[in-house]
C-alpha cells in the first residue's frame, strides 16, 4: 500500500495489482491489500489474478477495485467475460492477454502468467473477448516482460488498430525512451510499467 501511495503521489494515472501466481495456486488473496490501498489513493485501481467467477469479481470490486482483469479463467470459460460485463458493466472488465510471439505477425495466448500455452491466436481471442463484452485490453508481451529491452510495438499496434476499446501496453520497459517509443510507434491508450520504477 505504501508503494501504491508513492506512485499515486508521483503522478501515476492508474495502478494495477497483479498476482502473478494466483491461477497457479488457485488463490485470490488481494482483497485486503486492495481495501487498504483504495482508502489511500484516488485514481483507478485494477486487479488482475485469481478471479475465476462473478462472485470473485464482485468481492474484489467491493474491496475497492475499479476494474478487474481476467485471463486464465476467461480462456477456460469465455462466458465469464459476458456474465461479468453484464453484471458490472463492460467498463470495469479488462481482458488480460499474455501474448507470446509465434512468427511474423503471429502471437499465441498464454495463461497462468505466461507459463502455459493455449494454442489460441491472440488476434482471434482479443476480437472474441471484446465481442463478449470486455471494455479494455491489458496486453502483455511474454517475450519482452521483465527484459527491460523495450515493448513489442508490433503486437500492441496490431491489437490497438483492431479493437474499439482502450488497450494498455505492458511488458518490456527498461528506460524512459522505451515508453516514449511505444507511445509514438503503437499509440496504445495507456502504457504500463513496473520494475523500471
Amino acid at each position: 500500500e505504501q508503494l501504491a501511495r508513492k506512485y499515486y503521489e508521483d503522478g501515476a494515472d492508474e495502478l494495477v495489482y497483479q498476482d502473478a501466481v494466483a491461477s497457479l495456486y488457485q488463490r485470490n488473496s488481494l482483497a485486503e491489500i486492495v481495501s487498504k490501498t483504495a482508502s489511500e489513493i484516488f485514481i483507478p485501481l485494477t486487479v488482475v489474478g485469481g478471479l475465476r467467477s462473478v462472485d470473485d469479481i464482485r468481492a474484489i470490486l467491493r474491496a475497492g477495485a475499479d476494474k478487474v482483469g481476467i485471463n486464465t479463467a476467461a480462456v477456460h470459460n469465455p462466458d465469464l467475460i459476458k456474465d461479468a460485463s453484464r453484471t458490472f458493466g463492460s467498463q470495469c472488465i479488462v481482458l488480460s492477454i499474455e501474448a507470446k510471439r509465434r512468427g511474423p505477425g503471429k502471437w499465441e495466448v498464454w495463461v497462468d502468467y505466461g507459463r502455459q500455452p493455449t494454442g489460441i491466436d491472440v488476434i482471434e481471442w482479443v476480437t472474441r473477448g471484446v465481442e463478449l463484452g470486455a471494455g479494455e485490453v491489458f496486453l502483455t508481451s511474454v517475450d519482452n516482460d521483465g527484459m527491460g529491452s523495450g515493448y513489442d510495438s508490433e503486437l500492441v499496434k496490431t491489437v490497438t488498430e483492431l479493437v474499439p476499446v482502450p488497450v494498455i501496453a505492458c511488458g518490456g520497459a527498461g528506460s524512459r525512451e522505451d515508453v516514449t517509443r511505444m507511445a509514438v510507434e503503437a499509440k496504445p491508450d495507456a502504457i504500463s510499467a513496473a520494475s523500471i520504477f
